[in-house]
Order: structure tokens, then sequence, then C-alpha cells
């Protein structure tokens, strides 16, 4: 069914689930594999932000944030001032912050027009790294769901891009995380917009409601203009139908997202999010292996349009490629370098704990488990996309960036990676008994293969070699080879 709602088209409406009820093998399923939105209720129950951060009333508690949290520094948009194709920001303190939500709270039944002729805008704070910085307080635990996330685990031990002019090993703010706490009054707004990386997220109102509106990647060019550059701001402005002549084609997804309920973003969604009251939110941006393609696809483009902007200096410039990738990097938040060394990596991990697995069960059916099937998947997406950048000629060693696995299995934060990933997929597939002693796997013979990977090609190799070893060690069908095969 489709109405028109403000001049846009909305279609059926999102789908609310049980969180308590959902396995995470049907969530896998139905939701994440497919790409489609979700609602959840039941999964906040025991979270301490829920009782800490909400006032009796069901208000923000926003004199706890004054006391406990006052002297943060955090990003506060201005939700009524555009800078490029967001809002404009400014850095002030979580003090300065709720003193002004207080004052404009105060005025809220004066006439808007003085609101605004007194300079009252509307702020919104986003992306406070709120877990990085108060790691102790522990104010949510990521639902069990969601926990698959390679990208903030991979942040707790390794920077995402390495400047090898910048970086210091001893620098206490090595690296950050995707882990947001969100506030804004009744008012507040996120203009249309795609997720960084074109990843997965999970956004949990702690008190407040929030309208989303949403529009599936199958129709997302439709709020571009002509050239496929520039996206719609507002969709209920009076958008111009000579600059976006197609963006009254679109079918939208409408939600209202009630306090305790979590939103699931799947990847590429256009999302646009109205705070319908004061609202208080918890956010994650991630992906895995059933996302990582998304956001190969996204560097790529940008890698394009990045190396098309600047075509005309390629012959006075020393290093253009390596310009290509800082501005890849900087634009995007990383590059093709960095990207090869965190899938590499990860192809590292998982073969660690496939070996350590198959240790760990006495009989050859260890390959039937649930596990073994996952960390094969995940080789099987890595190794679908090391061909993708293989054929498009992408050689990460040409800058001198590449993976030594016995220095990796070395490396004491690739250990902390390994015991995290190990709990979390215990916990997943409901083999909390599996031996957490991860460190004897660190210890892998694998022969007389090489150390370096250094290119997409040699990563592939890689994982046809490991995957090989693997199944000679098995009895039974050699399930993880039929599954590369079948990529």
């Amino acid at each position: 069914m489709i109405e028109k709602n403000m001049g846009i088209k909305i279609g059926e409406a999102i789908e609310k689930v049980n969180g308590k009820e959902l396995s995470y093998r049907v969530f896998v399923e139905k939701y994440m594999a497919k790409n489609q939105p979700v609602v959840l209720t039941g999964l906040m129950d025991d979270w301490r932000a829920c009782k800490d951060w909400v006032a009796d009333s069901g208000q923000p508690n926003l004199q706890f944030f004054f006391t406990h949290f006052g002297k943060s520094k955090v990003q506060v948009a201005d939700c009524d001032t555009r800078e490029f194709t967001d809002q404009k920001r400014v850095e002030i303190s979580v003090s300065e912050f709720v003193k002004h939500w207080l004052k404009n709270s105060i005025q809220q039944n004066r006439d808007t027009e003085i609101n605004e002729a007194n300079g009252n805008s509307v702020l919104y704070l986003k992306d406070w790294h709120f877990v990085k910085e108060y790691p102790e307080y522990l104010a949510y635990r990521t639902p069990l769901i969601f926990c698959d996330d390679w990208l903030n685990m991979y942040l707790d031990n390794y920077r995402l891009h390495k400047d090898p002019d910048s970086y210091k090993k001893d620098n206490d703010i090595s690296c950050s995380d995707y882990r947001f706490v969100y506030m804004g009054a009744k008012g507040s707004w996120t203009p249309l917009h795609a997720d960084v990386f074109r990843s997965y997220s999970w956004s949990a109102n702690v008190c407040g409601k929030k309208k989303w509106l949403f529009l599936s990647p199958s129709q997302c060019h439709l709020v571009f203009d002509r050239n496929l550059k520039s996206s719609v701001y507002n969709i209920f402005d009076d958008v111009s139908e000579t600059n976006f002549p197609d963006f009254k084609k679109a079918i939208w997804l409408e939600c209202t997202q009630e306090q305790n309920e979590i939103i699931f973003v799947p990847s590429g969604w256009y999302h646009q999010v109205h705070n319908l009251e004061d609202t208080i939110s918890i956010n994650h941006n991630w992906f895995n292996s059933y996302n990582l393609s998304w956001v190969w696809d996204l560097l790529l483009k940008d890698y394009n349009e990045a190396k098309e902007y600047i075509e005309d200096i390629r012959d006075i410039c020393d290093d253009f490629e390596g310009l290509c990738q800082r501005n890849l990097a900087a634009n995007t938040g990383m590059n093709f370098y960095d990207f090869f060394i965190f899938i590499s990596r990860f192809t590292l991990l998982n073969v660690v704990i496939l070996f350590h697995l198959l240790g760990d069960y006495e009989n050859p059916i260890w390959s039937s488990s649930t596990l073994a099937k996952h960390l094969a998947l995940n080789l099987v997406s890595i190794r679908k996309i090391a061909l993708k950048m293989k054929t498009g000629g992408i050689a990460a060693g040409n800058c001198g960036f590449f993976v030594d696995l016995r220095e990796t299995l070395d490396d004491a934060e690739f250990l902390k990676l390994c015991t995290g990933l190990c709990r979390i997929y215990g916990m997943i597939h409901e083999e909390e008994k599996w031996s957490s002693e991860i460190k004897k796997a660190l210890t892998v013979d694998f022969g007389d293969y090489g150390s370096l990977i250094s290119s997409p090609e040699e990563l592939v190799k890689f994982i046809d070699y490991a995957s090989g070893k693997l199944s000679g060690n098995c009895s039974e069908e050699n399930f993880l080879l039929s599954r590369l095969e079948d990529a």
C-alpha cells in the first residue's frame, strides 16, 4: 500500500519484532543477509543508561550528564544551518550543550520566530565517542545479534588508517571507534544520508521518540541529481524537479521509533531522522562478512571520483597514486591499503580460529558446527572481494603495505583480537564451552608457505592454501574448499 505524506510516497511499514524471541540465525537470514530494516523491542531492559540517563518524568536526565560528563568535548550540529552536505558543527562541552538545551526548553512556549531572532538554534549532539571516553561506565551491553562487529573489534586494537609519517605507537588516542551517543531536543534532526562505509548500523532510543524515513538501495539513484553527484538534503523541502527530476518517484518506508526500541539500518539505505521528542540514543556502525562487499564497492566508487577530480595534475605529480589514496582516506575514512590490511588480518584471524576449533574437536564432524561454518563463510566473503581487487588491478604491495603472517601471529594486539572474536562467536553459536585458550593456536605452522601477503592475489592463494590444509586434516567432505569453489 502506498500513500502520500507531505509530498512523498510512503510504502509498507517496517516490521517490528520482539528481540528476545529472535535468534541470531533468524536475524541473519531475515534481515542481515537480505539487507532489510527491522525494529526490535525487549533488548534494552538491563541497560544502565536506561536508568541513569532518564528522569522519572521520562525526559532526558540532563542534570546527570551535566554532573558526570560535563567536561567532555563533543561535536554539536546546528540543525538550522546547512554546511555543504551536512549541518554546521561546532565543538563545545557537554555542560555548555546542556545549558543551551535547558535555556531553549524554558522558551519553548514562545513564538518560534522570537527564538530564531534570539539565535536559539536547535542543537543536536552527535557522534560522541562515549565508550572510548568512559570505558568503565558500562552504559549498555551490545545485543548479541549485533556482536559480529569486525569494525569496532578491530579499532579496539588497531588504527584503521595508519599514516607512517605521523603515527606513534605510544599515542594514547591511537584509534577511534564507531560507537556513539546522540542527544537532541524535540525538533532536532539529521539530513538525508547513507551511513559511513555503507556499514550496518543499529540505533537504540534510551528515551524519546524518532521518525525515520528510509529509501532502499535499489531506489537511491532517485534522490540524486542528473549527474549522480549530489543528493537531496531534506526530503521535506520543496525539492527542485529540475535538479532532481526523479525524486517524486521514490517510495519511502516510514517508521516511528519509541523509547527502548532499536532500529537495524542495513547497508546502503538512505535515511532521514527527526526527533519528535527530546531524545537520547546509542548508535553503532559496523560491518562483517555479510556487508563487507558494500564497503569495498564504496571505496572503489570514491577512489574513482577522487582520481577523476585531480586527473589534470597527473603529469606533474611525483606520486599521483599516493595522492589519490591519501585523498580517499581523508574523504572516506580509509583507503585501499587500509582495507587490504584489514581483510588480510581478518583472514588470518578466521584461519587461526578454524585451526583452533579443529584441535578442540576429537571427532571428524567438527566442520558441521555452526561456528565452523560461520568462519568458513567469512573466508568465502573475503576471498570474493580479494578476487575483485585482483581483477581491478589493485596491488597494495606497490606502496609498501603488507601483512607479515608470522609477525602478526606474535603481535599482542592480534591475540586480543583473536580472543575477542572467539568469545563473541562462542556466545553467538552457544558453544561457550569451546576452549578459549586461543594463544596456543597462534603457533599454527603454515609449513613452507611464505610469510608475506602483499597483494590481493597472494591473499587468495593464502586462503586456498589454508583451506586445503584444514581439509587435509578432516576425514569428511571438504566443506571449506567446496564453499570457496562455489564462491
